[in-house]
């Protein structure tokens, strides 16, 4: 079985009520790209810690880092509520927890092999002001 690259990402399937803006109503206030590090709390399989590249649009979650042939499913909610299931080969896995506006955190647990927590950071862009 490959390294378990497979338990990161986020989202959250929510419904939510028609008064929010689009963008809040599909996870867009996450938009951008997000660093996230698991850890691993308990299991033999896993390796200690994993670090990952994610991408959010529009409450769409896509790795941008992972072992090839990583899939996804889910969304991160309008609240930031993250809920996502993850397969990689015969491994699958579920990832749980809340964004907020540049960090969250929250578990994952592959099969019964390993469970851990996870912390996410938001890459910020800066832009250069000429004088």
């Amino acid at each position: 079985m490959s390294k378990l690259a497979v338990v990161l990402a986020l989202g959250a399937g929510l419904s939510s009520p028609a008064m929010i803006p689009a963008a809040a109503r599909d996870g867009g206030n996450f938009n951008g790209t997000w660093s996230v590090e698991l850890v691993t709390e308990s299991g033999m399989v896993c390796d200690s810690r994993y670090t990952y590249g994610v991408s959010v649009q529009e409450g769409h979650v896509r790795l941008t880092s992972a072992a090839a042939g990583a899939t996804l499913n889910g969304r991160v909610g309008p609240d930031g509520t993250v809920g996502l299931n993850v397969s990689n080969g015969t491994a699958s896995g579920a990832v749980s927890g809340r964004l907020q506006a540049q960090s969250g955190g929250g578990t994952w647990k592959v099969s019964s092999l390993c469970s851990g927590r996870w912390t996410a950071r938001r890459h910020t862009t800066r832009t250069a002001q000429a004088d």
